[in-house]
């Protein structure tokens, strides 16, 4: 009687060289994953796609190459600035990049603490309304520098009275005008102030999932060292976007009106209809209503070397008909350089 716990013999022999190379290749296989095309149905990923993960909630609107230009113009604003406020405040006033992202709106107005200091501007030439986020206590030590002060750092923090706020708004409408004339060879822009609030929680400037492109920067006047936010829609960003990206894209000679297209080796197999033709004679009405099937037109000799070659409904070319290899043939002589359809 077999013993139900016997080994086979053949499960404790060692893979052979056959064995370990198909497991080593299936291994290197790259998995097939499935996606879905845009009707919804399922569909398998061809050898060599590659799948991203794309974030729903935190979309990017500005490609790698915008962003870089986009941070190098805000890198330029932040240096002009610093000088220009350090002229204004009479102190040195220095300003640092902390942050060039794109958040929605918001997740921006979370990042607003309480309390706050919020400047709400127009652009006037744009769509849409942008915000600047300035720590109290850094607009307080500026109010403070402004009044006649050292500048030294305010203790705790507070809400800013009504003449504290105007004297702050002499401050941003530097940072705003700073911030126009980055884009002046884009577009002339203009800004106004047109309102301030205390908490983040109550601002709704933009909709909640519109996508803010924020500039976070790390400013110090005097022994106060503290944060400034602005933070602009993309909706109202975008059209200087596209205008600064297509004149770089000019000054790099890629402009694509001139390009020729590429070839795509899917273009092969496309049929074209062809049609060779000529002008034969003119009839009159009387004439071409007398026609009969058995009927002989005659027409003269040079219209075989006028034949017209039509491909896809457009003349292209001009040819002389003719035989070979008791096949009907075209030979192309000149080609047409203005094509009309008819």
């Amino acid at each position: 009687m077999a013993d139900e716990n016997s080994q086979d013999p053949t499960e404790g022999e060692l893979l052979n060289q056959t064995d370990i190379d198909a497991l080593i290749q299936e291994a290197m296989e790259e998995p097939e994953e499935i996606i879905y095309d845009p009707e919804g149905n399922k569909v398998k990923t061809p050898k060599g796609t590659r799948i991203e993960p794309y974030d729903f909630r935190n979309p990017i609107f500005l490609t790698e190459v915008e962003l870089r230009r986009v941070r190098i113009r805000h890198e330029e604003f932040i240096r002009y600035l610093a000088a220009r406020l350090s002229i204004f405040l009479r102190l040195e006033y220095s300003l640092k990049m902390s942050r060039l992202s794109t958040l929605t709106y918001s997740k921006f107005t979370e990042t607003i603490p309480n309390p706050a200091h919020v400047v709400l501007f127009k652009i006037e030439q744009l769509f849409g309304v942008g915000v600047i986020d300035i720590n109290p206590r850094l607009a307080l030590t500026m109010v403070d520098r402004m009044l006649g002060g050292k500048g030294h750092s305010v203790q705790g923090e507070r809400y800013l009275t009504e003449i504290e706020t105007n004297l702050v708004d002499d401050v941003v409408s530097i940072v705003l005008e700073e911030w126009c004339r980055q884009w002046k060879s884009e577009q002339e822009l203009d800004t106004s102030i047109i309102g301030h609030e205390s908490n983040g929680r109550f601002l709704e400037t933009s909709p909640a999932d519109a996508i803010m492109l924020v500039l976070s920067m790390e400013a110090g006047v005097g022994d106060c060292s503290e944060a400034i936010q602005i933070g602009i829609p993309y909706y109202t960003l975008e059209p200087i976007i596209k205008k600064m990206h297509d004149a770089k894209e000019r000054d790099l000679g890629l402009d694509g009106h001139g390009a020729e297209s590429a070839w795509q080796k899917s273009f092969n197999n496309i049929d074209i209809p062809v049609q060779a033709e000529w002008d034969g004679d003119t009839l009159t009405v009387k004439e071409a209503l007398a026609l009969r099937p058995g009927d002989v037109m005659r027409f003269p000799k040079s219209v075989l070397k006028n034949t017209r070659l039509r491909l896809s409904n457009t003349v292209r070319f001009i040819g002389e008909i003719g035989l070979e290899n008791k096949k009907v043939a075209i030979k192309i002589n000149d080609k047409l350089e203005e094509t009309s359809e008819e």
